[in-house]
């Protein structure tokens, strides 16, 4: 059993270092049809996390305010940020395999190419709309520190989580196509479940223990120590966090492996 799941494991990989400069393409071709025939381009990377920033920091500074460690504006924005990468890797993984059925049924490549594009393509989005949080930083007077050296471990984490949930979604809508519906829901009441746009602290009983247990939560709370209060995160939660994104990647990837055979038959 053991002997069988390195085999595996290693034609994984080596599939996947075979094929890494379609992979590039592949993201290369998904960044140019995502922006293709659009006047803002990249712009629209920016412009759903400033917009949804607007609307929480009316609610939440005028409404319902709420204390957050830096001005809320700058809260908002780093959680929307790091939200959006995953949501919208999400989001287009689930269809990345029903889209290129031409691809799947006639090609011979390692079909986890496609959702991880989808990935690799939101990475791209996430570092143009850091930029915006660069300025805002700038603004209100925030420093780098030490701990920010930091962010790429958090990111790396993060994709890892985000791939493996993007592989299951990916296979799931290509033999049900209810995923992407109920994703939609799901993706909703997911980011209200999640610290993004309001402070974890204070939120206690099992609520306060649910949202800890939350990746995401981990995520954007590890991104907002580390730029904002210039401290490491907490490290046993988010090394418990990292373990479980490396366990939880292997087996989404060895099971979209192993179920590829399938692809075609039910395109």
């Amino acid at each position: 059993m053991a002997g069988k799941l390195r085999n595996h494991l290693g034609e994984m990989f080596r599939e996947l270092f075979d094929f890494r400069e379609l992979l590039v393409r592949m993201t290369q071709r998904d960044l140019t049809l995502r922006y293709k025939q659009s006047v803002m381009g990249f712009g629209w990377a920016i412009c759903m996390p400033v917009l949804n920033t607007v609307l929480f920091s009316i609610v939440f500074t005028r409404v319902a305010p709420i204390q957050t460690p830096v001005p809320y504006p700058l809260f908002a924005y780093l959680g929307l940020t790091a939200w959006n990468l995953t949501a919208s890797a999400l989001r287009f993984s689930t269809l990345s395999l029903t889209s290129n059925t031409s691809l799947v049924t006639k090609v011979h490549f390692p079909r986890e190419i496609f959702p991880l594009s989808a990935v690799l393509v939101t990475v791209v989005d996430t570092v143009v709309a850091s930029i915006v949080l660069a300025g805002m930083m700038v603004y209100y007077g925030i420093g780098l520190h030490a701990a920010a050296l930091l962010i790429p471990v958090i990111l790396a984490v993060q994709v890892m989580f985000t791939a493996a949930v993007a592989l299951l979604l990916a296979m799931g809508n290509l033999f049900y196509r209810d995923v992407k519906y109920v994703f939609e829901i799901f993706v909703t009441i997911w980011m209200f479940a999640s610290a993004i746009v309001y402070p974890l602290d204070g939120v206690g009983g099992v609520a306060g223990t649910l949202l800890r247990l939350n990746p995401m939560t981990q995520f954007v709370d590890a991104y907002r120590s580390v730029l904002f209060l210039g401290q490491a995160p907490d490290m046993t939660a988010f090394l418990a966090t990292a373990l479980g994104s490396v366990v939880f990647v292997l087996a989404s990837w060895l099971l979209f492996h192993t179920s590829e055979y399938r692809f075609a038959e039910n395109i």
